[in-house]
């Protein structure tokens, strides 16, 4: 029996499928540990597809056929790209795969369902010159730049995801060893060891800068924002936007770059697909892989530059 749901889900008309809905997010929250930007998405994509299944007059999760998952991914399709909706689709079969699972629904009508074909998207990475333009463009003669540059140092020297990097506390922090702990997506614990100068900035920043930005506060969280407190997401994408454009960088960086960027260059010096799995925190390899198409698109690019039949 379904619980009593608050908030938003209460606002709603109740119904089996919104409450299939509910207990499978919180199933996927608490038993499985995801995080609350993954939990956050399930939910968006889940009331659009319970919203397009209750004006076809489906209102049990066991009433939902293959044909019904065809037809909202075609519609999906006529506004989104095909890599969007593979991603809707690869929800929808989460959450069916749990209802027949746990005995709500008696079959997964996902499961002959193929999504759209497209092109991979590889990730966006800077070249080295790119990053070293990048750290040498902050100012570190004030605390705040400083922390900037400790925090850079440490996101593409170490590969951090940027939930990873803001809540970054100095109890999985172990610079004598040079190396850091963190919990990555499903609360993995994973061990990624720091580089030399990540391990001199973060140490110069513990010592000098942050003193000055915690004032009275007291946190062991080691990237703090100007009033004491922990950095956020979007407090360190204004930070690496103001440094990207003072070294003069025109592509576009994200948060994520500095981590695609790590791994690349990890692979383009030789590096196992295996260890940078290891230190990305990926549990399918396939995830990883990606990077070496990155690498040889790179091979591509110096073939066609200097190759003379090329």
């Amino acid at each position: 029996m379904a619980v009593a749901r608050t908030g938003a889900s209460a606002a709603r008309a109740a119904s089996p499928l919104r409450d299939a809905i509910d207990d499978f997010l919180e199933h996927a929250e608490v038993e499985r540990g995801l995080s609350p930007n993954t939990v956050a998405a399930y939910r968006a994509d889940l009331e659009g597809y319970a919203a397009f299944l209750e004006a076809l007059g489906v209102s049990g999760p066991g009433a939902v056929t293959e044909e019904h998952v065809r037809r909202y991914a075609r519609r999906r399709l006529e506004r989104h790209s095909p890599h969007s909706v593979s991603r809707l689709l690869s929800c929808l079969r989460t959450f069916h795969r749990y209802l027949a699972f746990s005995g709500v629904a008696g079959s997964d009508p996902t499961v002959r369902v193929v999504g759209p074909r497209s092109a991979r998207r590889l990730p966006d990475v800077l070249s080295v010159p790119e990053i070293e333009a990048l750290l040498a463009a902050v100012d570190t003669s004030g605390p705040r730049g400083v922390r900037d540059r400790a925090l850079l140092e440490v996101a593409y020297g170490a590969g951090l995801r940027v939930s990873e990097l803001v809540s970054l506390e100095f109890s999985n922090l172990f610079l004598d060893e040079g190396y850091v702990r963190c919990l990555g997506k499903g609360s993995k614990e994973r061990v990624v060891p720091l580089g030399g100068e990540a391990v001199a900035w973060v140490t110069r920043y513990r010592k000098t800068a942050r003193p000055l930005l915690a004032r009275a506060v007291q946190s062991d969280t080691v990237f703090l924002n100007a009033r004491g407190g922990r950095l956020t997401r979007m407090g360190f994408w204004k930070i690496l936007q103001r440094h990207v454009r003072a070294a003069g960088i025109r592509e576009r960086v994200k948060p994520h770059t500095l981590r695609h960027s790590f791994a690349t260059h990890l692979l383009e010096g030789g590096a196992d697909l295996r260890v940078v799995q290891q230190m990305l925190g990926h549990s399918d390899i396939s995830t990883t892989q990606i990077y070496t198409t990155v690498d040889r698109e790179y091979l591509k690019e110096v073939h066609r530059s200097f190759h003379p039949r090329a």
